[in-house]
């Protein structure tokens, strides 16, 4: 089977959700065939550089030889086998490679399905954490204004209950803080009031506060916003005095996409707990990972449930491990942070002009996130045919069109990425 006929796209219309999509007025669609590189072929044989990786997640692009080595492989043996009582190879090589990758202590590891649902197991550990030591009044979160992560009711209680996505699910949610987003900039100066919000709110409540959830340096959907690697600093420094752990989501963050294998080395800070997914596999499909500090790991053991309470049926999926044990090999084999540094160039110097037009009220680069943001919002049933008539495949959402390419994609197609945002923008102010 290649790509979905007539008959198929009109059932896809009537029958299929996709993501925060009407089933009333679907959102069009445009039917891919395959893809590789950095590249989506549709139905029609026009083909789309992707400036969204899916998500974040093909760092390698699409089709990749040596992770598709890794998944035929795999699958000969076996596809799935529960992790309750058994173990294999592919989790655990994954599981030593992510212990020797990620900061400093992080030394126990829960696989997990998605990157909501590591989110999910890491709110679970600081609460059983708190219990264990015998605190159960500690159960409550504090997170970040302009902070998202993920759609399920743990992950969506600590999302910026206005801003964010789900608002009108805030009757229902656990009731959690939240902090002011950070405001220094990524290289801007910081002073001792820009997190002083942050630090009065921990006075006042760290007795019941079991955890500080935050997306470290780049909050994500919730913006994409690159706050400074000082402000980080001094929230791991208030979590120590006031006794709540840090959780650090770093879903979209991890594995170089903000120029650092993990965008809590901005700091040079640990957290107590570490969420993991997307580019994880490559984009091949979904895992994700949350990782703990062995004291965290003892306490939650010794305590009267006398274990971890959490286990998905497809945690540690052979094939998925296998994929994801590749997918980092290749990272390191290929260099990542001198590719991303020359995404980070191509964007900052590609869309550079969109700074000039009179609806973009600001252009902003981190590794390989390239972000301008309007100050209106743009119509995405508008603007999404726009982009694919430049032979591009970019995915606005509110105020901000945004790319995050895959690692490996040419100077030629990122500057052909970029010129079309570009000129989608130009287009935008002409209408």
């Amino acid at each position: 089977m290649h790509g979905p006929d007539t008959e198929q796209l009109a059932f896809d219309s009537q029958h299929i959700w996709h993501p925060y999509s009407s089933m009333i007025n679907p959102p069009p669609m445009f039917p891919v065939e395959s893809a590789s590189g950095v590249r989506l072929r549709l139905t029609d044989g026009r083909e789309l550089i992707d400036g969204m990786a899916s998500w974040w997640s093909v760092v390698h692009g699409y089709n990749h030889p040596a992770l598709n080595q890794a998944a035929h492989e795999q699958i000969d043996r076996m596809s799935h086998v529960m992790f309750g009582g058994l173990t294999h190879s592919p989790a655990i090589e994954l599981s030593r490679k992510l212990v020797e990758m990620t900061p400093e202590g992080l030394e126990r590891v829960f696989l997990a399905d998605s990157g909501s649902v590591s989110v999910e197991v890491a709110l679970k550990m600081a609460i059983q954490y708190w219990h264990a030591r015998g605190k159960p009044e500690k159960h409550r979160m504090i997170s970040l204004r302009n902070g998202y992560h993920g759609d399920t009711f743990g992950a969506m209680s600590v999302c910026d209950p206005v801003n964010g996505m789900h608002e009108l699910f805030s009757g229902v949610l656990a009731q959690q803080l939240f902090a002011p987003r950070p405001e220094p900039p990524f290289d801007g100066g910081f002073a001792a009031t820009d997190i002083a919000e942050l630090e009065r709110l921990l006075d006042q409540h760290h007795g019941e506060l079991a955890a500080l959830i935050l997306e470290p340096i780049v909050q994500g959907a919730g913006g994409m916003r690159f706050y400074s690697p000082e402000w980080l600093r001094q929230a791991r420094a208030l979590c120590d005095q006031y006794k709540v752990l840090l959780i650090a989501d770093e879903i979209a963050t991890g594995f170089g996409r903000s120029g650092e294998l993990f965008a809590c080395n901005h700091a040079g800070i640990s957290p107590d707990i570490m969420c993991l997914g997307k580019a994880l596999t490559g984009g091949y499909m979904t895992l994700a990972a949350t990782l703990a500090t062995a004291e965290i790991a003892h306490t939650i053991s010794a305590g009267g449930a006398g274990c971890f309470m959490h286990g998905p049926t497809f945690m540690a999926n052979p094939l998925a491990c296998a994929v994801a044990l590749e997918s980092l090999n290749q990272l390191e084999q290929q260099d990542w942070h001198s590719q991303v540094q020359r995404i980070e160039s191509g964007l900052k110097q590609g869309l550079e002009p969109a700074r000039a037009l009179t609806s973009v009220a600001d252009v902003r680069v981190l590794g390989a996130i390239g972000v301008i943001e309007r100050h209106e919002p743009v119509s995405l049933a508008q603007v999404q045919p726009m982009f694919v008539d430049q032979g591009v495949w970019v995915r606005p959402f509110g105020r901000l069109v945004y790319v995050m390419p895959a690692y490996i994609m040419s100077d030629a197609d990122l500057t052909t990425l970029t010129t079309a945002m570009v000129a989608v923008m130009q287009e935008l102010d002409r209408l």
